[in-house]
């Protein structure tokens, strides 16, 4: 009972705590996400929303990089850190600007706004290339 009601953690559980959190933040992200608007880009290219107005195609092209390559990355724990930071101003645009912060519709997109922010925060831990790579 002690164990439970403690603030103390073990290395161990932090580290896999945030394997855990990449790969299934960085998986669901990839394949419910990235690999749909990947798939189905001609149709969407004159059609996605153009927060920036940079043109439809351009914010497409845009959350496709952060949501596919970018995800790709985090799931490695290759340069992690700066690879979550795409993938949380394209989640942060879907639930402020997109959704217009209302949490029914972007309830989504605020899990993974909270997922992808405590990466950055915490690190990819010591089960990433990053790690092994000394970083």
């Amino acid at each position: 009972m002690k164990k439970l009601l403690s603030t103390s953690y073990q290395e161990w559980a932090f580290d896999t705590m945030m394997f855990l959190t990449r790969i299934t933040c960085g998986g669901l992200m990839l394949v419910n996400h990235g690999f749909q608007k990947l798939v189905k880009y001609p149709s969407l290219q004159y059609k996605f929303s153009d927060p920036f107005h940079i043109g439809s195609q351009w914010s497409l092209l845009l959350v496709i990089f952060a949501e596919v390559f970018c995800s790709l990355l985090i799931i490695a724990g290759l340069f992690t850190r700066l690879a979550a930071i795409p993938v949380i101003i394209a989640m942060s645009v879907a639930f402020f600007m997109a959704h217009n912060h209302n949490i029914n519709e972007g309830e989504k997109s605020a899990l993974f706004l909270a997922g992808f922010l405590s990466i950055l925060l915490c690190g990819p831990g010591r089960a990433s290339i990053d790690k092994m790579m000394g970083k």
